[in-house]
């Protein structure tokens, strides 16, 4: 291998890579894919708990707006490759594809291993050359020119230097380390003379001071979410939440997390909260409790709470506001009942932290858009040097949106290299 010369190399197996790989061989490169684990897109076979949210296909227009910190860095890439295009790639390599609810694609067999199987099928076609087990040490320049690679063989321990005109850095970020998503890729471009913006873990779950540890695992749907910062409200969310036993978690809590860790990172707790029944209004909730005691007097006020509530935090509830658990609803006081409202339509939760890199989904912060040329995904401080997907300072909302700026980046940063380095 180290006496071979190759167009490019691309350092990463992960959706961005292979789809760099892939476009780049298409138009007459010679491609190298170095990737340090047993198999490539070891992540990817794992998303979306193993059913792989493949894409979104909400128009670009809406679909920038789920992207951080600035989507607009996008357009080019998006418009290179966009969510038509996965979709199309796929199908023709045998992967059916769906569209379920918020207009999120999924692979029909709701296997990711599907998606990252047909990947690595469609880029091995265009004739890429897949190295594993392939550690990257340093990416090599002179006079400011991507020159050659060298990689250490995890099976043997040697050392090979490999020839190259152009590279492709997509190692992914730092979240799921055991996928081998560990950063490497963040101190390969800060060698390279790239600044780096701050890393946090982003799409994860926040612990919170008050616990239903009772009601872990419980899924609740419908329900409003409200990011508060010294009483000012940020932003609200509607959806599925998920109770923990560290706190919350599920789709509307990970899509507030990245705000919440920035907040974090100032030094501020924000409060989360809770509406369980947003359909219903403080007066509409209020005559609606009013009739139920009404029509079942004799009623306990724990069967009330399972009337408006899963049976696990109708407990929690009862347990929390202090009450009789079997005291008739006839004995119910006004304040009593202004309580129960209260924690059905303002449940307070204050954020303390959030969950770490082995949980977090994606990460936020990576090399500097300031020094990536948004036409080309080109790195304006090493010639030759072109980087694509989680490396990149580039994140977004749960839904399909992150795996598109993998794959967008990614074909936008082949077609350059083959095109200017070949």
């Amino acid at each position: 291998m180290g006496n071979q010369k190759f167009d490019l190399i691309v350092v990463g197996g992960g959706p961005a890579g292979l789809l760099a790989a892939g476009n780049a061989a298409s138009q007459g490169a010679k491609v190298l894919l170095l990737e340090k684990m047993e198999k490539p897109a070891r992540k990817l076979r794992i998303t979306g708990k193993g059913r792989c949210n493949i894409t979104n296909t909400k128009p670009k227009e809406e679909f920038i707006k789920e992207v951080f910190p600035e989507p607009r860095f996008l357009r080019d890439a998006f418009n290179e490759f966009f969510s038509n295009d996965i979709i199309s790639l796929l199908n023709e390599q045998g992967v059916s594809t769906v569209v379920e609810r918020g207009q999120r694609v999924f692979p029909l067999s709701g296997k990711a291993w599907d998606v990252a199987e047909g990947l690595i099928k469609w880029a091995k076609g265009k004739g890429v050359v897949i190295k594993v087990h392939a550690r990257v040490q340093t990416i090599n320049a002179e006079d400011g020119k991507v020159v050659s690679v060298t990689y250490k063989s995890l099976k043997g321990s040697t050392y090979e230097t490999v020839s190259c005109k152009s590279v492709v850095l997509a190692t992914g970020g730092k979240s799921y380390p055991a996928t081998g998503s560990t950063g490497d890729g963040y101190k390969l471009a800060a060698d390279c003379g790239h600044d780096i913006t701050t890393l946090r873990p982003a799409l994860a779950g926040v612990e919170t001071e008050q616990k239903f540890v009772p009601a872990n695992g419980l899924t609740l749907k419908n329900v409003n979410i409200s990011l508060k910062v010294k009483g000012k409200t940020i932003v609200t969310e509607f959806g599925e939440l998920e109770i923990t036993k560290y706190g919350l978690s599920g789709p509307i809590v990970i899509k507030l997390s990245r705000l919440i860790v920035d907040y974090l990172i100032q030094g501020i707790k924000p409060e989360l909260h809770l509406d369980l029944k947003p359909a219903l209004n403080h007066n509409k909730l209020d005559a609606r409790l009013i009739r139920e005691i009404e029509e079942s007097p004799r009623i306990a006020v724990v069967d009330l709470a399972r009337r408006l509530l899963p049976k696990d935090i109708a407990n929690i509830m009862v347990e929390d506001l202090g009450l009789a658990a079997q005291k008739n609803l006839a004995r119910i006081t006004a304040q009593e009942r202004k309580s129960i409202r209260m924690w059905l339509k303002e449940l307070r939760f204050k954020v303390v932290a959030s969950r770490q890199w082995d949980e977090a989904i994606i990460t936020a912060g990576g090399v500097s858009l300031k020094e990536i040329d948004p036409h080309t995904m080109e790195s304006k401080i090493i010639k030759g040097l072109f980087l694509a997907g989680e490396v990149v300072d580039i994140d977004a909302s749960t839904g399909g949106y992150n795996l598109q700026v993998a794959y967008s980046t990614g074909w936008l940063a082949g077609k350059s290299a083959a095109q200017k380095y070949v």
